[in-house]
C-alpha cells in the first residue's frame, strides 16, 4: 500500500491542469455544460415538448423551460420509475436516489444515470483527491483505508433492472471493485439498516483498521468516535488511529463542532468540507485557506441562481455565474446528466469568492426564520452558537428554533430547544450571547431587536443529551444522512419537541 500513495499523488497532479482549464473560465465551460445537455436530451419527450433542437442559447433555454421544483418533475419520474425510458433523459435510468429531505417525510427519488454517477459524482470525487493532494504531497491517504459513515446501504428493488437507495449505497453499488479495498466497513455492515445495531458493528469492525481518512455527517461521526472511545477505553482518537490525517464532513455547518472533533481526536488533522448531495456533486474546498468550497463548473451539471425572495413567484429570476454578488443568498438551479431540468435543489447558498467561484451553503429555502422580517440563516444560527458557546464554556450538540408570534401576552421572539454536550453554568447568560452574536451577524435582527420592539430576548430551552436522537428514532430517521431541521417559521416541530420534555 505505501507504494500507492505517490502513484495516487503523481496522477492527481496530471488531473490538476484539467481542473486548472475550466477554473480558468468558468462561464465558458458552463456553456458547454448546457449545449452537451440540451443536444443529449433533444430527442426526448421533454426535450420533444420543449424544443430542444431551437435551443441555442443560455437566453433560448431560460426562456422555454420553466423552473421546477420535485412535485413538478414527479410524474416523468414516476414513470421512469416503472421501467419507461428516453423521456427527461436519453439513456437509461437503472437508479434513483431516495432522498427525503430534512423537513419532510416525503420521500423524493433523484434519477441517477450512468452519466451521473461518472461524470459528477466520482469524477467530483477524484478532483477532491486531487485538490487534496496539491496541498498535501506527502499525504499517506491511501496507505490506510478510508471510514465511510454513510446512511442506510440498503438496496430495494423496484423491477429487474430498476433499484433505489439512499445516495451513499447507489454510489457503494456502482463503484469499482477497487473501491472496496479504500474503504471500511466491510459490505455487509454498510449495508446494515437499523442503526443502533449498525453503529455497535461500525466501531467494532474500524477499530483494528489502519484508519487515515472519515468522512460523515459530523453529528453521527461524534456519536461514532465516542462509542470507540467507550469501547478501547483510549482518551483520543489519534490513540486508535495513529495516522488519521482528514476528515471530509459536509451535510451541515462544520462550524459548531471544529472544537469538539479537535478535543475527540487529539491532535492537528486537515478538515475538508464537500457539497454531494443526491442531485448532484456540486462543490468541494480546493484549498485550506479558502473560504468557502470550488463550484464544480463542468461536471454535467448546468447551474442557475435564484435569489432567494424570487422563491415562490410565478415566473422567477435567475442569474448566471456573470452576474452573481458575493454574499448574497440564492438558491441553485440546476439542469443535470440526470434529467433534472431547471430543478430548485432547495439549499441556499452564497458566494464566497468570485473567479475562482467559491461557495458555502447557508441554508435552505424552507429552513430560516422570516417571522418578523429579521430573515435569519442557518448560516446566521450555526455561527452564533458557536460564539456563544466559546464566551459560555458550552458545548452544543445540536438545536432548532421556530418564531414566537405576536399575542396579547407579547411581542415576537425566536425560541430555542439546545442540546447541550456541556451545558453553560447560567443558560440566561448563553442566551444573551446568542442574542449578541445573532444581531452583530444580522442587521435585520438587530433592527428587528432594537428596544424590543418587534422581536424581544430569545427564549431557550436546555435539554439533556441524547435528546434529540430519541426525536430521529421515533420518526424512524435514526443516524446516516438525516438532520434535525435548525430553522422553521412553522412552529408544529418545535411544539413537538417541547410536548417531549
Amino acid at each position: 500500500m505505501k507504494l500507492i500513495s505517490p502513484a495516487i499523488s503523481r496522477l492527481a497532479r496530471l488531473r490538476l491542469w484539467q481542473i486548472e482549464e475550466w477554473m480558468k473560465d468558468p462561464v465558458a465551460a458552463q456553456r458547454e455544460v448546457l449545449q452537451e445537455l440540451v443536444t443529449s436530451a433533444q430527442y426526448t419527450s421533454f426535450g420533444r415538448q420543449y424544443g430542444f433542437n431551437r435551443l441555442f442559447t443560455v437566453r433560448n433555454f431560460k426562456q422555454t423551460v420553466p423552473v421546477h421544483e420535485y412535485e413538478d418533475l414527479k410524474p416523468w419520474i414516476d414513470r421512469m420509475m416503472q421501467g419507461e425510458e428516453n423521456l427527461l433523459w436519453n439513456t437509461p435510468i437503472r437508479w434513483f436516489a431516495k432522498s427525503s429531505g430534512t423537513t419532510s417525510a416525503k420521500s423524493k427519488f433523484i434519477p441517477i444515470s450512468d452519466e451521473s454517477l461518472e461524470q459528477n459524482h466520482y469524477q467530483g470525487a477524484k478532483d477532491v483527491l486531487t485538490m487534496y493532494y496539491r496541498f498535501n504531497p506527502d499525504s499517506e491517504l491511501l496507505t490506510g483505508k478510508g471510514l465511510v459513515i454513510g446512511g442506510s446501504h440498503q438496496v430495494s428493488q423496484l423491477s429487474e433492472d430498476i433499484n433505489f437507495g439512499d445516495l451513499s449505497a447507489v454510489l457503494l453499488q456502482n463503484s469499482p471493485f477497487w473501491g472496496h479495498w479504500l474503504r471500511t466497513p466491510d459490505l455487509s455492515i454498510a449495508l446494515m439498516d437499523e442503526w443502533e445495531n449498525k453503529l455497535e458493528q461500525l466501531a467494532l469492525n474500524t477499530i483494528p483498521e489502519n484508519v487515515t481518512s472519515i468522512s460523515g455527517v459530523p453529528t453521527w461521526t461524534m456519536v461514532l468516535l465516542k462509542r470507540i472511545l467507550e469501547m478501547t477505553g483510549k482518551s483520543r482518537i489519534e490513540e486508535v488511529w495513529p495516522h488519521l490525517e482528514l476528515y471530509i464532513h459536509g451535510g451541515v455547518s462544520f462550524t459548531p463542532y471544529r472544537e469538539q472533533f479537535r478535543e475527540l481526536i487529539g491532535k492537528n488533522i486537515h478538515f475538508l468540507e464537500m457539497y454531494n448531495a443526491s442531485e448532484g456533486f456540486f462543490a468541494a474546498q480546493d484549498s485550506p485557506d479558502a473560504d468557502g468550497m470550488l463550484l464544480f463548473t463542468n461536471h454535467g451539471i448546468f447551474y442557475e441562481f435564484m435569489p432567494v425572495e424570487e422563491y415562490g413567484k410565478p415566473y422567477p429570476v435567475t442569474v448566471g455565474l456573470n452576474k452573481v454578488e458575493l454574499g448574497r443568498h440564492y438558491a441553485p438551479v440546476i439542469s443535470t446528466t440526470g434529467g433534472l431540468w431547471r430543478y430548485i435543489v432547495g439549499d441556499t447558498v452564497q458566494f464566497t469568492t468570485l473567479r475562482p467561484f467559491r461557495i458555502k451553503v447557508s441554508g435552505r429555502l424552507k429552513n430560516y426564520i422570516n417571522a418578523f422580517g429579521e430573515e435569519v440563516m442557518v448560516d446566521n444560527t450555526d455561527r452564533a452558537v458557536a460564539i456563544a458557546s466559546n464566551r459560555t464554556g458550552a458545548t452544543v450538540n445540536d438545536y432548532t428554533a421556530a418564531p414566537v408570534y405576536f399575542s396579547q401576552q407579547g411581542n415576537g421572539a425566536h425560541e430555542w430547544v439546545v442540546e447541550f454536550e456541556q451545558p453553560p453554568a447560567d443558560i440566561a447568560h448563553f442566551a444573551y450571547e446568542l442574542d449578541s452574536a445573532l444581531k452583530n451577524l444580522n442587521s435585520d435582527y438587530e433592527a428587528k431587536r432594537h428596544k424590543d420592539i418587534a422581536l424581544r430576548m430569545p427564549l431557550v430551552h436546555a435539554v439533556k443529551k441524547g435528546f434529540f436522537n430519541k426525536w430521529l428514532s421515533i420518526n424512524g430517521k435514526l443516524g446516516g444522512q438525516h438532520k434535525v431541521p435548525r430553522l422553521s417559521n412553522d412552529r408544529k416541530l418545535l411544539e413537538t419537541l417541547l410536548s417531549m420534555l
